[in-house]
């Protein structure tokens, strides 16, 4: 509670930079303020408590979510400071968004009831509405924005009917006694009704094949830094919610009471099945970097919508494979911002000769790149070991041979941008080393290779 009532503060406080003309100075102590706030959570690590009549809890799987969320957010923060340089009047604005944003991530896994769960929603959503469309001379942001907007709007409408319906079964928000009742009585129908409408609303948040409908259009249509938002931050925070979601209302052990159970796990199935195929086919075709790398989050998306298969054991599994993924995606799109400054798209030629002109950033691009497809040392493959291992064990054969052939499809776009930095000559002068862009970069990838060597330094958090 303590985090989230400081993340609101530092969200104030930004805008305060606006009135009091300290522009240049935000980025900094945003970044200050962030290490306190994440020094706060960690102090309340393994603690347990709830507050407002339950309506926030703190346990340790919202503390280490929280935290990982702060961690993305300071290194997206400080990317702002050379993407907004030539908007220095609104940076506070950009920044303070991001914060806001966060204090709406925190409330979506630590949410004790049905009420801030979509409370937490709106506030992320509305910060996402605003950045996705914040290139306001751009056509193509405009475009992303209202149709972020539109498909947003369109989630939460399910998701608010879902809870309605909820209430109506249980006749209560509250999180802990919707639980206490799915195990003492037999449910009316209305309550898996509930379950699955906001299931379904946040798969769109998700963007899960087919509910991923306008994603890519949005990554490539926003500005650089909120597709990178949007890529690592947003989609972690809404798998965490998810998974929370179907744990915590104890939907599993309810659908088995009225032998919906079996149906519940095979649509997982075949969506998770859908994400992973059709992100990575589409993936292979596209020439704009943003784009492609947003059908590989809807593929990321099918891997790690496997661990609802086994919700009441996989937590650490999908917390170590949310770190891997998002740190991976820091850093790629990091070597993004710097290549494709000052240009027009975000194509792949953009990233011709790379290897010769900086070889440190390309360095940077290809570990993310081979760490997203899975290959070792890197904690993208670890991430995907561990979570084949346990669906495995718990009897999802079929599944996981899927999953590897689509890792094995995923090699071929990801060594077409590799292939593209070292293979090519280059096409363009790159002047200038941004020490912040280079400092999340280097920092993002060492951390990855280091959970890589060291997975038990997450895996462990939530055992």
């Amino acid at each position: 509670m303590n985090t989230l009532i400081a993340i609101t503060g530092l969200g104030i406080f930004c805008l305060l930079f606006e009135i009091l003309n300290l522009r240049k100075a935000i980025v900094p102590i945003t970044i200050i303020g962030l290490l306190g706030v994440l020094a706060l959570n960690f102090y309340e690590f393994g603690s347990t408590a709830s507050y407002y009549n339950n309506m926030i809890t703190v346990s340790k799987f919202s503390t280490t979510f929280s935290s990982l969320f702060i961690v993305l957010t300071i290194f997206l923060v400080a990317l702002s400071h050379n993407f907004y340089e030539n908007h220095p009047t609104k940076i506070s604005d950009f920044v303070a968004l991001k914060v806001f944003l966060l204090a709406g991530g925190v409330a979506m896994v630590s949410f004790g009831n049905l009420a801030m769960f979509f409370l937490g929603i709106e506030i992320l959503s509305i910060a996402l509405y605003v950045l996705a469309a914040s290139d306001r001379l751009n056509l193509k942001s405009n475009e992303a924005g209202m149709k972020y907007f539109l498909m947003g709007s369109f989630a939460s409408g399910i998701i608010l009917f879902g809870i309605c319906l909820i209430y109506g079964a249980m006749g209560t928000f509250d999180v802990a006694e919707i639980h206490e009742i799915s195990l003492s009585a037999e449910l009316p129908i209305w309550f898996p009704i509930g379950m699955i409408l906001m299931i379904i609303g946040m798969l769109f948040k998700v963007a899960a094949v087919p509910f991923h409908f306008w994603a890519p259009d949005v990554y490539e249509g926003s500005p650089a830094l909120t597709t990178a938002l949007m890529s690592t931050l947003a989609k972690v925070v809404a798998i965490a919610t998810l998974y929370k979601l179907v744990y915590a209302l104890n939907l599993v052990p309810s659908l088995d009471n009225q032998d919906l159970l079996g149906t519940f796990e095979n649509i997982v199935v075949i969506i998770s099945i859908a994400s992973m195929t059709v992100g990575n086919i589409m993936a292979l075709r596209q020439v704009n970097v943003k784009r492609m790398l947003a059908f590989s989050g809807i593929s990321h998306a099918g891997f790690m919508l496997m661990t609802l298969l086994t919700v009441a054991t996989s937590s650490g599994v999908l917390l170590y494979y949310s770190t891997a993924y998002a740190l991976a995606g820091i850093a790629a799109f990091s070597v993004i911002l710097y290549v494709c400054k000052n240009q027009d798209n975000e194509d792949i030629t953009n990233f011709h000769g790379l290897g010769k002109t900086n070889p440190l950033l390309a360095a940077i691009l290809t570990g993310s790149l081979l760490s997203m497809a899975g290959i070792p040392i890197f904690s993208g493959f670890f991430a995907k070991l561990f979570l084949f291992n346990q669906t495995i064990q718990a009897g999802y054969i079929a599944l996981v041979i899927v999953a590897v052939i689509n890792s094995i499809i995923s090699v071929g776009y990801y060594f077409k941008l590799i292939l593209a930095m070292y293979s090519k000559e280059p096409n363009q002068e790159r002047t200038g080393k941004p020490f912040l862009i280079y400092a999340v970069a280097i920092v993002s990838i060492s951390l990855n290779i280091i959970l890589g060597l060291f997975p038990s330094l997450v895996l462990d958090l939530l055992n």
